[in-house]
């Protein structure tokens, strides 16, 4: 039986952390940039050999930002990942990057080498929420790479937005949302800001902090997000998942892969890995990783291993399935875990569907509008059971 994977790829660099991020990221010169590249190779090579006739069917490359690689860098990287694995004809092969990092040499190079997705990290069309995340950019700078990547022939391409932004309003992010969708890329994610542990926004805005911060209230970031799918919509976006919209075939199949719990590799510094039932993770400390791959000691790269009893796969199949606006399957899941559906879950469903929070269609079970408003709480119905 033929084994398919997804494939990402962790470039961990970047020009300045910004002031909400927790992703594993830093700065690097280009000595480390050079060593890090052939790291990843070896790492890439070592999964080849170890899955031995496997199909790479989505590639995700992502930060940190991975268009401070050059062009060369980046056919290297992708030229390894063929050596090594059967790759379809028709990947997605995705690459996210910064306005303001990009050149016209290097996107002819991106596009040579096979990437023919492109994510762009806009966040905000307003220069003064650009600056209050801490971003390196301006919105007119965001508009020359854009411009760039359809110059470029990219025609899949997605944008980010945050909303919930310190000192935003509704028509602010509407405001950003009306510019971005006029520029018909083929994705837009929309993301609501969270303060996470660690980050200069959460000694600002974290727990216990005054009341009186800046941040939008949680009424007013509600009413953003219900803004968001009513605003796109009109433009011709369809909601596929929680935060993330998309015109007619260009949702994101790697995410999708995700979400459905298809296997995938992550080889870098922190990258996530899931195959069969074991989650693990590599180390997150660069010096180590680089370290461990000029010695070919792969297994040493691991740093956290989780084996998946039943009873957690069965979680991760609804509360990762029930993200995506379609659901997911009663069908799916008695194929999958050789029970029904009912019998493990039918009383959280009933409760569920009682507050108006699931509904049915056939077959399938999925996320009401208010459901959607209030995931985590759905999520944790099914969760420790």
């Amino acid at each position: 039986m033929k084994r398919e994977i997804e494939l990402y790829i962790h470039i961990p660099f970047c020009v300045k952390k910004c002031a909400y991020c927790d992703f594993l990221s830093s700065p690097a010169d280009e000595a480390v940039k050079k060593a890090y590249v052939k790291a990843l190779e070896l790492e890439i090579a070592f999964w080849g050999q170890k899955l031995e006739n496997t199909t790479v069917s989505t590639i995700f490359i992502g930060g940190g930002t991975p268009s401070l690689l050059s062009g060369e860098q980046m056919e290297t990287l992708l030229q390894c990942v063929r050596r090594s694995f059967r790759v379809e004809k028709d990947a997605e092969i995705t690459m996210e990057m910064n306005p303001g990092t990009v050149n016209d040499k290097n996107l002819i190079r991106y596009k040579k080498a096979g990437v023919n997705r492109i994510s762009i990290g806009l966040q905000s069309a307003k220069n003064e929420e650009l600056q209050k995340l801490g971003r390196i950019h301006t919105f007119q700078e965001f508009l020359d790479t854009y411009k760039a990547v359809r110059a470029c022939g990219f025609e899949n391409v997605n944008v980010d937005l945050i909303s919930a932004i310190p000192g935003q309003t509704r028509e602010s992010f509407e405001e950003s949302l009306h510019i971005v969708a006029r520029l018909e890329p083929e994705h837009i994610s929309a993301y609501s800001l969270i303060v996470e542990e660690g980050t200069p926004f959460y000694e600002k805005y974290g727990d216990g902090k005054p009341k009186e911060r800046d941040l939008p209230s949680e009424e007013e970031e509600r009413a953003m997000y219900k803004r968001t799918k009513e605003i796109l919509e009109k433009y011709g976006y369809e909601r596929y998942e929680i935060s993330n919209y998309a015109k007619d075939g260009f949702a994101c199949r790697h995410n999708i892969g995700y979400w459905e719990r298809k296997e995938y590799i992550g080889v870098g510094i922190g990258a996530a890995s899931f195959l069969g039932k074991e989650r693990f993770s590599n180390i997150r400390k660069i010096d180590q990783y680089l370290a461990y791959a000029k010695e070919r000691s792969f297994e040493k790269m691991v740093s956290e291993r989780e084996i998946l009893d039943m009873s957690q796969e069965m979680e991760e199949f609804m509360f990762l399935g029930l993200r995506m606006q379609k659901g997911i399957s009663a069908a799916k899941f008695q194929e999958t875990f050789g029970c029904p559906l009912d019998e493990v879950y039918g009383k959280e469903i009933a409760k569920l569907k009682k507050q108006g929070l699931l509904k049915e269609k056939g077959e399938n079970f999925s996320l009401t509008d208010f459901g959607i408003d209030i995931s985590n709480y759905v999520f944790v119905e099914f969760m420790n059971k």
